[in-house]
């Protein structure tokens, strides 16, 4: 397995919850913070686009970046924790 951070490691093993959308890997509080403006504030509503895309790598970053101006490498690390925490939970 690919090195991974210790927020992404706490992102996947614990339940969903009420998570705050900067828990996410790859959501600081910059990113967390353009995405509260569009209205995704907790971490289950971007797992509800995440899911809407079907999981689909490509229009899940294309999205990241479209909606808070994620850079590739911060909207492949949320999405590497979105689909690990899909495998462990779901």
């Amino acid at each position: 397995m690919s090195s991974t951070s210790q927020k992404h490691r706490n992102f996947v093993s614990e339940p969903m919850g009420e998570k705050l959308v900067t828990e996410l890997a790859g959501i600081g509080p910059v990113l967390g913070g353009r995405l509260n403006e569009a209205g995704f504030d907790k971490a289950y509503n971007v797992l509800g686009q995440f899911l809407l895309w079907d999981k689909n790598k490509e229009l899940f970053v294309a999205w990241l970046h479209w909606i808070c101006s994620a850079t590739a490498n911060d909207a492949e690390n949320c999405y590497k924790a979105l689909n690990a925490w899909c495998d462990s939970h779901l």
